[in-house]
């Protein structure tokens, strides 16, 4: 039980460090001294077999072993300090303003439709919901949490997954009526192709199918790009072309028969939906109270209800 205890204390010092960036800010959160934080590290370090932090004069980041162990233990963490919140906090009361950068496609597609059942659920919180291509810098931003599709950013950020969706690749019945429908994913390259713009990287995203670890890329073609979800789905659905899609939110046009699934077999690839924090600490009631109502929405989506 020792050494258990000194392992969970050398993991917290751990990422102490890293949401503070330094030693003495980490030192200075936890109200120790910074030669107790360092020797607290070396243990620690000692104990994993490995190097987990780069230190130099002016810097430290994590090596590639420390950020797969941050990566890994993280969310474990997370779950232990939000069960000690919400038992010390079982009373808080829900309020004030909830601050929140989103996805605008998780937003508009799936969330818009839910906020009045939330909004009357806790009539003391006013939201924002601040549409982003990206997380930013919550803390500078002024933002609570960021809901966003992806792999998280690496650094003083606690991330927890929601959910994974599917990608698909999709069609109307009125763009298949006018084309031969494509038997397999390599077809798609001679028909005409709706694009997503990539604002992270500038460009289209890259166009692949998947079966268990089997990877299909695809090279298609197309004179439409888009930026905006809501036109995506919408083109498709006119019947401009085939477009790759997030299963998430499209449920019911998929069931209704307006767009059609063209590969159910090679629909293997999945997107995360993460929450993500800007610190561990001090997580208020309003946050929780949003990533519960969050988790339900995407339960019921889920079950078709």
């Amino acid at each position: 039980m020792a050494q258990n205890t000194k392992l969970f204390s050398g993991v917290s010092v751990l990422f102490a460090i890293v949401e503070a960036g330094t030693i003495a800010g980490a030192a200075e959160a936890l109200d120790l001294s910074p030669s107790g934080v360092s020797r607290a590290l070396q243990r620690l370090e000692q104990r994993v077999g490995a190097r987990l932090l780069a230190r130099t004069t002016r810097s430290l980041s994590l090596t590639d072993e420390g950020r797969r162990f941050y990566e890994e233990v993280g969310p474990h963490l997370a779950g232990i300090e939000d069960a000690a919140t919400r038992a010390a906090s079982s009373t808080q009361k829900v309020q004030g303003r909830l601050r929140i950068n989103i996805d605008p496609y998780f937003s508009r597609v799936v969330l818009a439709k839910h906020l009045t059942s939330f909004l009357a659920q806790y009539p003391e919180l006013s939201v924002q919901l601040i549409m982003r291509d990206s997380t930013g810098d919550l803390v500078a931003d002024g933002f609570d949490l960021a809901l966003r599709f992806g792999e998280p950013p690496v650094g003083s950020f606690v991330a927890r997954k929601l959910t994974e969706t599917r990608v698909i690749t999709v069609a109307s019945p009125a763009y298949l009526k006018r084309h031969t429908k494509p038997r397999h994913p390599k077809e798609v390259e001679k028909h005409d192709c709706i694009d997503f713009y990539d604002a992270a990287n500038g460009r289209p995203y890259e166009w692949e199918v998947r079966r268990k670890k089997e990877v299909v890329p695809l090279r298609v073609k197309g004179r439409l790009l888009v930026s905006d979800s809501g036109t995506l789905l919408n083109a498709c659905e006119a019947g401009a072309g085939i477009a790759q899609i997030l299963e998430i939110g499209c449920e019911q046009l998929l069931r209704s028969g307006r767009l059609v699934e063209l590969f159910p077999d090679w629909s293997d690839e999945r997107f995360p939906l993460y929450a993500i924090y800007p610190s561990r600490h001090h997580r208020a009631a309003k946050v929780r109270a949003f990533i519960d109502f969050v988790i339900k929405i995407l339960g019921d989506n889920e079950r078709g209800s």
